[in-house]
């Protein structure tokens, strides 16, 4: 009987070959440097070409490992979230175990912006070791603030919505931070005249930059404004 067709196109359900010997690359290798890669120039940088001449190999030996570029997301992704962080509940409590969590995911799209244009297309990136380690700990937290299953995991889900929701605008700022050249407040304040031009037919945009013309750009940081929000859906599902 003929093997079965794989139904599930991913780096995590195809087996991985068994080599007799050494090969010149590993896969922690081309993961580590394609995350090298994307931090330092972002997703539209990224090809399975620019990644072998970084590690002086042929393509050849990258796909010894992944067989396409969406494999290699998934990779990278899988790795990135490795990163995060999921306190025990157990020791700390439910609501401050998921605060962390929240925080530590944020603090993880900060620390690579480009993460947050490839989940859309991270394939079966759900499925790596890493993800689906956090997942377990994430459904324990809330198991522990008293939900059963399917609501732990209705609430994990809705945590996970609001920070990467939130980490998508904080990154593009970032990006597009970096491509300025200038610092936050210096772009801040370059901005500022066209952000008031456009309130101008709009009374309660006109009412606030008005409020917030001469304030510290310090002020209503991204982070209060991350916490504000999470406290209050932290708040929400312990009601």
């Amino acid at each position: 009987m003929p093997a079965k067709e794989q139904l599930v196109q991913s780096v995590w359900t195809r087996p991985r070959p068994v080599r007799r010997e050494q090969p010149a690359l590993s896969r922690g290798q081309i993961v580590a440097e394609a995350i090298s890669l994307l931090d330092a120039e972002g997703i539209e940088a990224l090809s399975m070409r620019r990644l072998g001449a970084r590690l002086n190999a042929g393509a050849t030996s990258l796909y010894s490992h992944v067989a396409n570029k969406d494999e290699l997301i998934e990779l990278v992704v899988d790795e990135v979230y490795g990163e995060m962080e999921v306190p025990d509940a157990a020791e700390e409590g439910w609501r401050s175990a998921a605060a962390r969590s929240a925080h530590s995911l944020r603090a993880t799209i900060l620390r690579h912006p480009w993460l947050v244009s490839v989940l859309g297309r991270a394939g079966f990136s759900s499925l790596g070791p890493n993800m689906m380690r956090n997942t377990d700990r994430m459904l324990a937290v809330f198991e522990a603030g008293g939900c059963d299953l399917e609501e732990a995991d209705r609430a994990m889900k809705a945590l996970l919505a609001y920070v990467v929701g939130i980490g998508t605008s904080e990154a593009a700022w970032m990006t597009a931070l970096s491509r300025s050249g200038q610092s936050q407040e210096e772009w801040a304040r370059s901005l500022w005249p066209a952000v008031e031009r456009a309130a101008q037919p709009y009374p309660r945009l006109r009412a606030w930059c008005a409020v917030r013309r001469d304030a510290d750009p310090a002020d209503n940081s991204s982070a209060d404004i991350f916490g504000y929000g999470l406290d209050r859906l932290l708040n929400g599902l312990e009601g």
